[in-house]
C-alpha cells in the first residue's frame, strides 16, 4: 500500500506544490505578445547529433513559416543554457537577435511581408536539462540498458520542448505541415522519433543518422527521439501499421504483452471516438527509460510489461489490473491532447480530463458497464479538490492534477446528466470528431456539449472546473415528504440526479433553491443518491 501511495503522488506531485508568483519567464513563454502571433509555423526540420558520453546535443531546426501580420522581430524559445550558433534566413543571411530569459528575439532588416513564407536556420549546441524525475520534471533521461548500452529519451510536456529544441513554444501553433525529425546517434545505437521511418545512414564517423517524418500537425512537446539498441516488431490492425520499438531483450515479452491491449483499445478508441487521428503517421509504442507520455505517433512507454500502473491499481478496486495503464492512457491522448489541443495549458483538462475517461471507457469496451462504473468512482479517492482544475492563464501555469481523475469524474456526471447513452456516445465521437487536429479553449468545449447535449451545461462545467468543493445535494424532511436543493459556488447552478426510494428511481431536478418533492418518506435513510453516477456530495 505504501508503495501503491507513493507511485500516486509522484503521478501528480507536480501539480500539488502551491501557487507560485509568476515571474518574466513565465509570461515570456505562457504569452502570446505581437511577436508570436505576426507568424503562422509551417514546418519543423530538425538536424540533431547527441553525444551520449558528453550528455550534449548540437544541431539545426529549419523553420519554415508564414507571415500573418507585417513584422521586423519574431519571437522563438530556446532554454537560455543553450548555446546559439547562428541564425540565417536566406533572404537576409545572418540575423541578430537578442535573449531575454529563454525567449529567443530575432531582429529583420526589413519588414517581413505579409502572407509570405520564410525559413529560418536556428543552429544551437550545448547540454540539455535533464529531468530529475521524468516525466514529471521536462528534460533528458541518459541511462543504461542491462547490457550497458545508452537508453536515452526526453519528456518536456509543461516545461517546454525549447528545453532542447528552438520552436515557438506554444500550444497555440503547430506546424501545420508536420515535421521531420533528423538524429545521429553513435554505430550500433538507433533513434526512433514520430511519424514514418524514412531511412538511415552512415555518417562515416562513428555515427549514423536516423530519419523521421510527420505528416500532421504535432504538439512541440510531442516531438521526441528515443535512443536505443532496439528491435522493432511490426504488425497491421485493418489497415493501421503497428511498430513498437523496444530493448532487444525484451522482445518476447513484448510481442505477448502489446498484442492483448493494443488491439483491442483501437477497436474501442475508434468505435467511441473515430478513426486513429494520424493514419499516414502510424502508430507506435517505444519503449522508454521513463514511465510515459503521449509523444504523437510515438508513444512513449516504460511501465515495464505490466498490468495496471507499474503493477499497482491506481483506481483500488481491482478492475484498474485487467490492463496496462500507460498503453491505454497515454494513446487515448491520441485523440485528446494530440488532436484536440489546448490552446493554453491552463486548461490542460482538455487533454488529461478526456483521456483519464478513456481508461473507463476502455473497460466499458471490454469489461461492461458495471466495472467501469466501479473503476470511474475508484479514481475519487485519488481527487484532492486543492485548487480549481483550469490554471492561470498567459504564464505557462497549469491547474490542479485533478484535471485527470475530477475531470473523468465530471465526464462521467455529464453522461448521466444526459441520461441517453445513445446520445452520449454520439456526442463524445461527435466531440473528437469536429475538434479534430484543431487547438481550441475551454468554452469552446461548453459551447459543444450544450449545443448537442440541448441542455445548459456551463454552470456544471463551472462548478467543477473553476472551484475547488463538489456540488452538495442538501436534503431534509418536510412533513411527510422531503425539500432538496444544491449548495454551489457557482450561482443559478441546475442540474439533476437520480435518487432510489424504496425500488423507484426518481430525478430530481435540483437547483440552488429550496424544492419540494411529491415522493412520500418517512425518514432520509430511505433515500439513496446515485453518487456513482454524479460525482457530488450529499448531506
Amino acid at each position: 500500500m505504501k508503495n501503491q501511495i507513493f507511485l500516486i503522488l509522484a503521478l501528480f506531485g507536480m501539480y500539488f506544490s502551491f501557487a507560485q508568483e509568476t515571474t518574466r519567464r513565465d509570461s515570456l513563454q505562457g504569452g502570446l505578445r505581437f511577436e508570436r502571433t505576426c507568424y503562422d509555423v509551417l514546418r519543423y526540420d530538425l538536424y540533431l547529433k547527441v553525444d551520449p558520453s558528453k550528455k550534449w546535443i548540437m544541431g539545426t531546426n529549419e523553420i519554415t513559416f508564414k507571415v500573418i501580420e507585417p513584422t521586423k522581430k519574431i519571437q522563438l524559445d530556446l532554454f537560455d543554457n543553450m548555446i546559439i550558433d547562428d541564425i540565417s534566413c536566406f533572404e537576409f543571411g545572418k540575423l541578430e537577435f537578442t535573449r531575454d530569459e529563454n525567449a529567443v528575439f530575432i531582429n529583420f532588416n526589413t519588414p517581413l511581408e505579409k502572407n509570405k513564407i520564410y525559413t529560418l536556420l536556428f543552429s544551437y549546441s550545448g547540454n540539455p536539462k535533464i529531468a530529475k524525475n521524468a516525466p514529471w520534471d521536462g528534460g533528458f533521461v541518459f541511462k543504461k540498458d542491462n547490457k550497458g548500452l545508452d537508453f536515452i529519451g526526453v519528456a518536456v510536456q509543461g516545461t517546454g520542448a525549447s528545453l532542447w529544441y528552438p520552436c515557438k513554444d506554444s500550444q497555440t501553433d503547430e506546424p501545420n505541415l508536420g515535421a521531420s525529425i533528423n538524429v545521429a546517434v553513435p554505430n550500433g545505437l538507433m533513434n526512433v522519433s514520430n511519424g514514418r521511418f524514412l531511412g538511415s545512414k552512415d555518417l562515416g564517423d562513428g555515427y549514423t543518422r536516423w530519419d523521421w517524418e510527420v505528416k500532421n500537425p504535432i504538439n512541440n512537446y510531442d516531438i521526441t527521439i528515443n535512443i536505443a539498441d532496439y528491435v522493432h516488431i511490426h504488425d497491421q490492425h485493418n489497415g493501421l501499421d503497428l511498430d513498437y520499438y523496444v530493448l532487444r531483450e525484451n522482445e518476447e515479452k513484448a510481442r505477448k504483452h502489446f498484442e492483448a491491449d493494443v488491439k483491442p483499445m483501437l477497436d474501442c478508441f475508434q468505435l467511441k471516438f473515430g478513426k486513429y487521428p494520424f493514419w499516414e503517421d502510424g502508430y507506435k509504442l517505444v519503449e522508454t527509460p521513463y514511465l510515459g507520455m503521449e509523444h504523437q505517433s510515438a508513444v512513449a512507454y516504460g511501465n515495464k510489461f505490466k498490468k495496471g500502473y507499474m503493477g499497482y491499481d491506481l483506481s483500488g478496486t481491482g478492475v484498474g489490473m485487467k490492463f496496462d495503464y500507460i498503453t491505454i492512457h497515454e494513446t487515448g491522448h491520441e485523440w485528446f491532447g494530440n488532436s484536440i489541443t489546448s490552446k493554453d495549458i491552463a486548461d490542460m483538462w482538455i487533454h488529461e480530463g478526456f483521456t483519464t475517461y478513456t481508461e473507463t471507457v476502455f473497460i466499458e469496451c471490454t469489461q461492461g458497464y458495471d466495472a467501469a462504473i466501479k473503476y470511474v468512482n475508484g479514481q475519487s479517492k485519488n481527487v484532492r479538490n486543492d485548487k480549481p482544475i483550469i490554471g492561470q492563464f498567459g504564464v505557462n501555469r497549469e491547474g490542479s492534477g485533478d484535471m485527470y481523475y475530477k475531470g473523468s469524474l465530471l465526464l462521467n456526471t455529464l453522461r448521466h446528466v444526459v441520461n441517453n447513452d445513445e446520445k452520449w456516445w454520439s456526442i463524445l465521437l461527435k466531440y473528437a470528431e469536429t475538434y479534430k487536429k484543431q487547438i481550441i479553449d475551454t468554452p469552446t468545449v461548453i459551447a459543444f456539449f450544450n449545443q448537442e447535449s440541448g441542455y445548459n451545461l456551463t454552470p456544471i462545467f463551472n462548478q467543477y472546473l473553476n472551484h475547488t468543493s463538489l456540488p452538495h445535494l442538501e436534503i431534509k424532511t418536510q412533513g411527510k415528504s422531503f425539500q432538496y436543493r444544491w449548495k454551489t459556488d457557482e450561482p443559478n447552478f441546475i442540474m439533476p440526479i437520480d435518487i432510489i426510494i424504496g425500488s423507484k428511481k426518481i430525478r430530481l431536478q435540483a437547483s440552488n433553491e429550496w424544492k419540494k418533492s411529491k415522493e412520500p418518506i418517512a425518514s432520509l435513510e430511505e433515500i439513496k443518491v446515485l453518487t456513482d453516477k454524479f460525482y457530488v456530495k450529499y448531506n
